[in-house]
């Protein structure tokens, strides 16, 4: 009796410890801190195509999803406006060219012999005034005519001095053509319309809006026969090859993410559970509006986040720009 009494004992206390070690683990286990996980996102350079011209969506060379290479041609813009003023600059190079052409080949034969003969009749009518005025002032000396007649006489004679004078003037001019003076100036203006015609060139090229990069038509803005402005993004091109991960980290965690050093994340949108390895490139404060603000209780204190940014150590297949990528604090 003894014996079975001493056995109870013992078994009793052995259940007993049993029972505080299973309470002691459980405790243990639930005391420990959880493991934080710490979630980013992908992303990628992303480029906005817009064009200089305001016009009109022509036509799409390119739909959302298609792959592109850097020069390709993506949208063609119609803009009345660059074809109105390339009218205008090809009608005002032809004007300006037709008075360069004129400045240098100098007045035509037909000119010269008109202003010759202008100047023929001019000396012929000063020959005839000159001999009304001799005889109108022998008159006026014998005191047969009026000194008004003399005067009104003397006064045609001297504009027909001054007609021979213009009229010699206007053929001297017509033999030796322009003057280098009008020639420059004719030149110039072609010139200056060239330069419009060059402008003109540019901003129809600007219709035609090609990719900057190679990548992927990730958005397309305006529809075909919307209008668009001068600047305005018409499509949006994304560069897969150029992609990273960004992280909010609180600064009490920011050790774990020194610049240079190597973590490991996992993708979910990947699946499998694998890890990739990513190198933390760039560390940024965030604005104060990601600071977690303490109660000041128990010597607490504000803790800020931290934009983390970091790189893929290898090319990871399948990512894109969104998926969400884990961290879990080993």
């Amino acid at each position: 009796m003894k014996h079975q009494k001493e056995g109870s004992l013992l078994l009793g206390l052995i259940a007993l410890l049993t029972v505080v070690v299973i309470v002691a683990v459980v405790g243990v286990l639930a005391l420990r801190p959880e493991k934080t996980l710490i979630q980013g996102e992908a992303e990628a350079a992303e480029y906005r195509v817009s064009g200089k011209v305001p016009g009109r969506i022509e036509m799409y060379l390119y739909e959302e999803g298609e792959q592109v290479k850097k020069g390709d041609t993506l949208v063609v813009i119609y803009s009345p406006e660059v074809e109105a003023k390339k009218a205008q600059a090809l009608a005002a190079r032809e004007m300006a060219e037709a008075v360069n052409q004129k400045a240098k080949n100098g007045a035509q034969r037909e000119q010269i012999q008109g202003a010759y003969e202008l100047y023929q009749k001019a000396k012929a009518g000063e020959e005839i005034y000159r001999k009304s005025y001799e005889r109108v002032q022998r008159l006026y000396d014998k005191g047969v005519v009026s000194a008004q007649k003399r005067d009104e006489v003397e006064a045609q004679y001297k504009a027909a001095v001054a007609t021979v004078k213009a009229a010699r003037s206007q053929y001297e001019m017509a033999l030796s053509g322009a003057r280098e003076e009008d020639k420059a100036a004719a030149a110039a203006q072609v010139a200056r319309v060239d330069g419009i015609l060059q402008e003109v060139a540019a901003a129809e090229a600007e219709k035609y809006l090609l990719s900057p990069c190679d990548g992927e038509v990730s958005e397309l803005f305006p529809k075909v026969g919307e209008l668009v402005g001068q600047g305005s993004p018409v499509m949006a091109i994304v560069d897969l090859s150029d992609v990273w991960f960004t992280f909010s980290v609180r600064e009490d965690m920011l050790y774990h993410f020194p610049v240079g050093s190597v973590i490991e994340v996992t993708i979910p949108a990947l699946g499998n559970g694998v890890r990739y390895p990513l190198t933390v490139t760039h560390v940024k404060a965030m604005g104060t509006y990601a600071t977690w603000r303490s109660t000041k209780q128990n010597g607490g204190y504000d803790v800020r986040t931290f934009d983390v940014k970091c790189r893929p150590t290898s090319d990871i297949p399948n990512l894109r720009p969104g998926m969400t990528a884990l961290v879990i604090e080993n």
